[in-house]
């Protein structure tokens, strides 16, 4: 699979496995991670259950 990577920033993690403090959301049946920073920077639309690219 790869490093994980942000959706939004691009910012990579580590690994493979995604950092807890990340979230992950399936848009239009992909699975998409947003790093800490995006996600609690985005986390009313998030909530909302708004796709990314309405962000």
């Amino acid at each position: 699979m790869g490093v994980a990577a942000c959706a939004l920033c691009g910012q990579q993690g580590e690994s493979e496995d995604v950092p807890l403090t990340w979230a992950t959301s399936i848009e239009g049946g992909r699975k998409l991670l947003f790093c800490d920073r995006c996600a609690r920077e985005n986390v009313r639309s998030i909530e909302g259950k708004m796709d990314s690219v309405h962000w």
